[in-house]
């Protein structure tokens, strides 16, 4: 193999040098990412199925219905603010920081998600995060192999996020079935798109990057940020349609 790099003009031994580069970036973005995955999808069965620790989420009112207590709250709004504290703290906290911020990011997500198992199926739940998977596989390999620069595409998709963000703090005051199911479809489509879109984002960031550097490393897990929260968010707006309730 080296005596045919010594064959290869300067041009083609720097893009293949790049292509390897940027498949060992996106390597380490998808092993992040898995990695999160795998704890909070964990941790939100082992609590959902428990309901003595499901119980250290909520309290019991005085009619004998169920409130969420404190420590509730604290687990529904914390992942917003690790997420934020990556997000601007990410040219001062070390890969290494970066790191543990995720796993323990992934790890609350896992609480915070377990109510899921106490409004559906246990069935439903596994089938969707599979179908979930599926999508997130196929529109991750369509972001990877097209030649479409999909820029302007993820400006709108962006948009729509927005649009959708606001129209969901709406809704909770409406209560609009009719509003939350729209809501629900325009999520999937645009989910099902940004995940595209960023993989394809991450992949010319990798092909611009330089091998085992700090700088590098951390990129690679903001990038798993990334994709993590396309799943999760995929995951649940389809729950709203193929969830089965109890």
């Amino acid at each position: 193999m080296e005596t045919k790099n010594l064959f290869k003009s300067p041009i083609e031994r720097t893009s293949s040098s790049s292509g390897a580069i940027t498949q060992t970036f996106l390597s380490n973005v998808f092993s992040y990412m898995a990695s999160a995955l795998a704890i909070t999808g964990i941790i939100s069965y082992w609590f959902g199925t428990d309901m003595e620790l499901v119980g250290m989420l909520f309290s019991q009112t005085v009619d004998g219905g169920m409130k969420m207590n404190i420590f509730g709250y604290i687990v529904m709004f914390a992942p917003l603010g690790f997420v934020l504290l990556m997000s601007f703290g990410f040219q001062k906290l070390s890969s290494m920081a970066l790191v543990l911020l995720f796993i323990v990011y992934a790890a609350i997500m896992g609480i915070s998600l377990s109510t899921i198992f106490l409004i559906y199926t246990s069935s439903s739940i596994f089938m969707t995060f599979f179908i979930t998977a599926g999508t997130f596989g196929i529109m991750a390999f369509v972001g990877y192999t097209t030649k479409t620069d999909l820029t302007k595409f993820g400006s709108i998709l962006m948009m729509g996020l927005i649009g959708i963000i606001i129209a969901s703090v709406v809704n909770m005051f409406m209560g609009s079935e009719t509003m939350d199911y729209i809501i629900s479809i325009l999520g999937v489509l645009i989910f099902t798109g940004l995940t595209a879109y960023d993989v394809q984002k991450l992949k010319r960031i990798g092909s611009g990057v330089e091998y085992g550097t700090e700088e590098t490393n951390k990129l690679a897990v903001m990038g798993a940020l990334t994709l993590y929260l396309d799943f999760i968010n995929l995951f649940l707006f389809l729950l709203r349609f193929l969830g089965d309730r109890k």
